[in-house]
């Protein structure tokens, strides 16, 4: 797989270690298959800094905005962007009818179905893996898969746009908002520009940059990145406040007017004239 594929087993290996917790925030059976032994050499190679609680805290904000969506709006279009080696298809209760999408690169798809060709596939769903370059089009490669624009979706940019330069980030999201029908709605996550720019994360983000995957991009205001794109931001959430701790973050949150703080974000958003929902992610 591409380097920056590889990514995503250091991020199953993180969820296998939080799923053999005694006191786990969600359980991912097929977590420690995905991951293989290069995830968890990778997750040695780049721990530090809280990366683990953040993937718990991550995953965990994300499974219950996703579920919550699907049953409060009665999405039944799911797409994961980027989806590397997520496994929610088979661990999530999803209502029946729901289809959900799954874009990557083609060799990270192979390498996923070939791992998880063995797991048997839970009824009343359907998952279309998509395999493109999110740097070129996609929504023809999506659309001619199944996928109908004129439905509300809910798509997921999970561990995504921190590995894109800005005007690339801007063009996806706002690709995002000008394909979402209605009711739509728009989970991910995105970190501050001073988390690029931390010395205590040198050794980190040199360690992901000599690997082939470096992180290219942050904001300190993910409000207005969102609303610029075509977004209404439900919340944004940093690890450790409420709605985004589940007893899982070690470290104090500074206030966001506190200059120079690497931050990560975790967002709900969704289109403009949209009527809220809560996303349930309440610690």
């Amino acid at each position: 797989m591409e380097a920056v594929s590889r990514t995503a087993q250091w991020t199953a290996a993180a969820r296998a270690l939080e799923t053999e917790r005694e006191d786990r925030l969600f359980a991912d059976p097929y977590a420690r298959t995905v991951a293989d032994e290069i995830g968890f050499e990778l997750l040695d190679r780049y721990d530090g800094g809280g990366i683990v609680p953040f993937l718990a805290i991550r995953t965990t904000y994300l499974d219950r905005a996703i579920v919550r969506a699907v049953e409060e709006r009665g999405i039944r279009q799911v797409v994961f962007l980027a989806a590397g080696m997520d496994t929610r298809f088979f661990r999530l209760p999803w209502p029946d009818g729901v289809t959900v999408y799954e874009l990557d690169r083609p060799a990270l798809l192979e390498a996923k179905a070939e791992m998880l060709k063995d797991e048997p596939q839970p009824a009343g769903r359907t998952r279309t893996t998509v395999p493109v370059d999110l740097t070129q089009d996609w929504t023809g490669p999506l659309k001619e898969a199944g996928w109908k624009s004129e439905e509300p979706v809910l798509w997921v940019v999970e561990g995504l746009l921190f590995f894109l330069p800005e005007q690339a980030v801007r063009t996806l999201i706002s690709t995002l908002s000008a394909h979402a029908a209605p009711g739509s709605v728009l989970l991910g996550d995105v970190i501050s520009k001073s988390a690029l720019e931390n010395p205590l994360a040198r050794t980190f983000m040199s360690a992901l940059k000599e690997d082939g995957n470096p992180w290219l991009f942050g904001t300190e205001e993910p409000e207005a990145l969102l609303a610029d794109c075509g977004w209404d931001v439900r919340e944004v959430r940093q690890p450790g406040e409420p709605g985004a701790d589940f007893d899982r973050w070690p470290y104090p949150v500074p206030a966001r007017n506190v200059p120079r703080v690497p931050r990560s974000f975790l967002f709900t958003c969704d289109l403009p004239g949209a009527t809220g929902v809560d996303s349930g992610v309440a610690a």
